[in-house]
């Protein structure tokens, strides 16, 4: 009998990113602890109450309008359990031996049923410009990797979902005269045309990953293992 193994989205993601790091938290509960990102959190949920107002009349958000979208909210018996990221939309793979899993910000439906995918992202940087960050940082192809997750999901559970997936991008206002405790945001919507194919053998790889006795080594692109490398040579050095 295979055995079954559960495994999210932000797991399948760290396995891409190190393959250590992922194996020491996942198998072995050992991991940074990391303060959450509250005002991010807020970002979020503001954002969440904004499209449901929409979702719930049924009406394109006028950020749809803007650019030319043709699509609604999608109203959908299970959209608060896609959102919840306890639980989140789920794929069950019995041949393979994993359920993977993985929270969405929200999804949007064109007139002819098609689903399109969308990620809420807050920053906060003087001049919003998207083609210098994917240019000059990895963390932008993550964004679109985790897209490409849900799709992936959505598409498993029997629904038609577009290649195109969209970053809902609040800029915070930093130079602003007066705070007045209202902070104040630039909207962009960021489009990116995305591709699942690779999906599936990541979920396995991870899985693989999981039931291995071996301890892979750390990324050279993995801050915390170079942090860790870091410290402990600077241990030996004045032992």
């Amino acid at each position: 009998m295979v055995r079954m193994i559960k495994l999210s989205r932000s797991a399948v993601e760290l396995s891409l990113k190190c393959k250590r790091c992922f194996v020491l938290q996942y198998r072995y509960r050992v991991s940074l602890r990391s303060l959450p990102f509250t005002l991010n959190s807020a970002v979020d949920n503001l954002c969440k109450n904004e499209f449901d107002y929409y979702r719930e009349n049924e009406k394109p958000h006028p950020l749809f309008i803007e650019h030319g979208i043709e699509a609604i909210p999608f109203k959908h018996p299970d959209i608060d359990r896609w959102r919840n990221f306890r639980q989140g939309i789920n794929f069950v793979d019995e041949e393979n031996g994993f359920n993977f899993y993985g929270a969405i910000d929200d999804v949007w439906v064109k007139p002819n049923g098609e689903l399109i995918i969308s990620d809420v992202k807050s920053t906060s940087k003087k001049i919003f410009d998207w083609e210098k960050t994917w240019s000059e940082y990895d963390y932008p192809k993550g964004y679109r990797r985790q897209l490409e997750m849900y799709q992936w999901l959505f598409r498993k559970n029997g629904f038609k979902v577009s290649d195109t997936a969209y970053l809902v991008y609040y800029n915070g206002l930093k130079d602003e005269p007066m705070f007045d405790q209202v902070l104040k945001f630039e909207l962009h919507l960021v489009k990116l045309e995305c591709d699942d194919n690779w999906v599936e053998k990541a979920i396995i790889n991870a899985k693989n990953l999981m039931e291995s006795e071996d301890l892979p080594y750390g990324s050279s692109k993995c801050d915390t293992c170079q942090y860790l490398k870091k410290r402990w040579n600077v241990k030996k050095k004045s032992s």
